[in-house]
């Protein structure tokens, strides 16, 4: 049996969508349920963030995951697969009537994303302060916590429906595909096996 860790919402039900594709099944979570087995497989609904826990430890044999989680926490997993599906962006964003000064050795950058913020603003030589919140970062700029947020952006109409705009565009995030490491060794047939029957069809 294979172990899949699936982050909740919209990224889980595109994934099962790829399931049902392939294997002309139902593969549906029963109500709030967290565990499903149908044929060969286990599906875990994980919190995103916590996917890559489940695989590096073994807990699961491969999951789904974005690109952006991945960069974040750098987890020691196998990469296998974007899967184009949940795309979004990592942004800077600021406030409508402010421009960021790259110049200003002190910015505040609200964010839940620490380490990819860090990176992209000592890529430009900016050191920061970071403040790590974990929802409702829009409001940050908006009442002087912070000179601007680092966040995933889908539509970006969060951030206009509160006075905020993209300054900048960190980088491209989408679904991948993820394995544990000894789950490839061991497993490694059956984890291949669907492998090519999701690329087969993306």
């Amino acid at each position: 049996m294979i172990t899949v860790a699936l982050p909740k919402g919209r990224i889980a039900d595109d994934t099962l969508k790829i399931f049902r594709q392939i294997f002309k099944s139902d593969f549906l979570f029963e109500d709030r349920k967290l565990i499903m087995e149908e044929g060969n497989f286990r599906f875990l609904a994980v919190r995103n963030q916590d996917i890559p826990t489940y695989v590096s430890n073994g807990a699961a044999d491969i999951g789904v995951v974005g690109l952006d989680v991945l960069e974040e926490h750098k987890p020691d997993v196998l990469r296998l697969l974007d899967l184009g599906i949940g795309k979004c962006r990592i942004c800077v964003g600021v406030r409508n009537e402010y421009e960021l000064d790259y110049n200003n050795p002190g910015i505040k950058i609200a964010t839940k994303m620490p380490n990819i913020t860090r990176e992209y603003f000592a890529s430009k030589a900016t050191p920061v302060k970071i403040i790590k919140l974990y929802g409702s970062i829009e409001l940050a700029p908006l009442i002087g916590l912070a000179d601007a947020i680092v966040d995933n952006v889908e539509t970006g109409a969060t951030m206009k429906q509160n006075g905020l705009k993209v300054a900048e565009v960190i980088m491209q995030s989408s679904a991948h595909l993820i394995a544990n490491k000894n789950s490839y060794i061991i497993k490694r047939d059956e984890i291949l096996s669907l492998y090519d029957k999701i690329s087969a069809i993306l």
